[in-house]
């Protein structure tokens, strides 16, 4: 059953593109074999953010702590599902479509707009804060708006709707044309490119209505949690929000990357329900952060190659915060394919947790089966 709240239960979610490493944003500072593994990029103990005895957070994780200490995130740890397939696109695919099988052009956000909106009737049921449309948002026939650019749907100055469409939608062509073949693709396009942002007159309301006396730092995804709270405040009826940060692929240099990416992140998130809660419309969203993959155990002397199990964020103030699910081991003989970190629950099971106990649908027709979840939700 859904959590009670007042107005319709709303989701948020951020993508980290390229595989965020888990064992650096989480990290168990007080495990020997952390530092065993990391030689050279293990944070020092005494740079950790505590957040108990043995695992703290990333020293530029601090806004992100903050809400930690109120008790508004949920860490998931050792998210992932069996075999974990390295590949940047072929894993993105696999938790955009909840099809780890097989090749699908139906997202799961896509068939979760189709429940929430049966009848297509609000362009802004779901939306997109980038460029080009992520597959999860995907599925014949149900209308997805997607904005890279909210303040220039008010004014039409520079690059107009029509282009902004036809940009996303030949990003979206040559994302997945090769994959799954062009047919499909176009197929696609032809029954729903039109909807991709047929929103664009009512959403243009948004930045009118919106004040605020929060500051968002000058960083991209600052700007796209900015929009998203506009879009939001404005009450237009977007049931599904998402947007992305990318540059998590840190095979090098990852020592002078990661920090700039997690000050960014945990400012914007922080910034976000901060606005959320100046205009009282934070009662009713929930936030998911989540990575493609995990990254391995052991640095290779610049960054960290692609992995398994990595972890994921539920948060907000309906969110009962705290740790869930296994830290995965750092034990040798528990290492998945003998260099990664093991996945402890499957993502289809974090997903049917934000559908049945959130958005109080039935999961498993959307992420195609049955999944062990959790409870992560506050009861009333």
């Amino acid at each position: 059953m859904a959590t009670t709240t007042k107005k319709d239960p709303v989701f948020v979610v951020v993508q980290l593109s390229g595989g965020n490493d888990f064992m650096n944003t989480v990290i168990p500072y007080t495990n020997p074999l952390y530092y065993d593994n990391r030689t050279f990029l293990n944070i020092p103990e005494e740079d950790v953010l505590p957040l108990d005895s043995t695992l703290g957070w990333h020293p530029e994780m601090g806004p992100f702590k903050e809400l930690y200490d109120r008790g508004m995130v949920a860490i998931v740890q050792g998210i992932g599902y069996p075999d974990s397939n390295r590949s940047h696109f072929r894993g993105m695919d696999i938790w955009h479509t909840c099809t780890p099988d097989e090749v699908s052009t139906i997202g799961w956000l896509g068939n979760t707009i189709e429940q929430l909106d049966p009848t297509g009737e609000n362009p802004l049921t779901g939306i997109n804060f980038g460029v080009g449309l992520p597959k999860a948002m995907t599925k014949a026939g149900v209308p997805v708006t997607s904005v890279s650019n909210l303040d220039n749907y008010g004014l039409m100055s520079g690059i107009t709707a029509e282009d902004q469409k036809d940009e996303a939608l030949q990003i979206f062509k040559n994302m997945y044309g090769q994959a799954v073949g062009t047919g499909p693709v176009m197929d696609y396009l032809s029954r729903t490119g039109n909807d991709v942002l047929t929103g664009a007159d009512i959403i243009k309301v948004a930045p009118e209505r919106y004040e605020s006396t929060v500051e968002y730092a000058d960083s991209p995804i600052g700007k796209s949690l900015r929009d998203v709270a506009r879009v939001h405040s404005a009450d237009l009826g977007t049931r599904i929000f998402y947007t992305q940060q990318g540059g998590y692929d840190t095979h090098a240099n990852q020592l002078p990357t990661q920090p700039g990416l997690f000050k960014d992140l945990a400012r914007a998130v922080n910034d976000f329900f901060a606005d959320l809660e100046e205009h009282d419309a934070d009662d009713n969203v929930i936030m998911l952060i989540f990575s493609e993959f995990g990254r391995r155990i052991a640095d290779n002397g610049s960054g960290t190659d692609h992995g398994s199990g990595g972890g994921a964020f539920l948060v907000g103030k309906p969110v009962d915060g705290g740790l869930y699910c296994e830290y995965p081991s750092l034990e040798r003989d528990r290492w998945a394919k003998g260099e990664d970190l093991e996945h402890t629950i499957d993502y289809r099971g974090i997903y049917g947790t934000v559908l049945e106990q959130w958005l109080g649908l039935e999961a498993a027709p959307i992420v195609q089966g049955t999944f062990e979840q959790i409870n992560p939700f506050k009861t009333n």
